[in-house]
């Protein structure tokens, strides 16, 4: 929750904004390009970085439908841990930091290597992951959005 707490003070940390199924559906196309992106790149760092922005953009999409926005990626994974739980599996939320860890290690260092079974595995659930997001999208009703608005809304007050 100190994370959380922490995300929320930010510029651009956790913010409630109307809910947008539009954006919603926008950022799971970026998500479907970034998934052949990975597909298509040589390099392993920017097969990583492509599958990586993959899992994110699909997430991304469940906060739009939501109406949580968030800038800094590291929140966007928290606000799923803490919030999104019933929606998302263990396993999934650790592909996501896996994913997060590794994309910063190929990204923005040189004497990092990603270990090969992590590079492996976020290239194979990539596609499982856009999927799945897709049916969370269309399975949110109207009282899971707001409850979950809600449970944002009550930890501002809390805290």
């Amino acid at each position: 929750m100190n994370q959380i707490n922490w995300c929320l003070k930010r510029k651009n940390g956790i913010k409630i904004i109307e809910p947008n199924i539009n954006l919603a559906m926008a950022y799971i196309i970026k998500a479907e390009e970034s998934l052949e992106t990975s597909r298509l790149a040589r390099s392993k760092d920017w097969k990583i970085s492509a599958a990586y922005y993959t899992l994110y953009f699909s997430l991304y999409s469940i906060l739009m439908r939501l109406g949580i926005k968030c800038e800094i990626h590291k929140c966007t994974i928290d606000f799923a841990n803490e919030f999104l739980k019933k929606y998302f599996s263990h396993t999934q939320l650790c592909l996501l930091q896996e994913a997060f860890d590794a994309r910063q290690d190929a990204q923005y260092y040189v004497n990092k290597e990603v270990k090969n079974d992590i590079y492996i595995k976020l290239l194979e659930e990539c596609p499982f992951f856009i999927s799945y997001c897709k049916e969370v999208l269309l399975k949110f009703n109207e009282d899971e959005i707001e409850q979950i608005r809600k449970d944002l809304k009550l930890y501002l007050t809390d805290n």
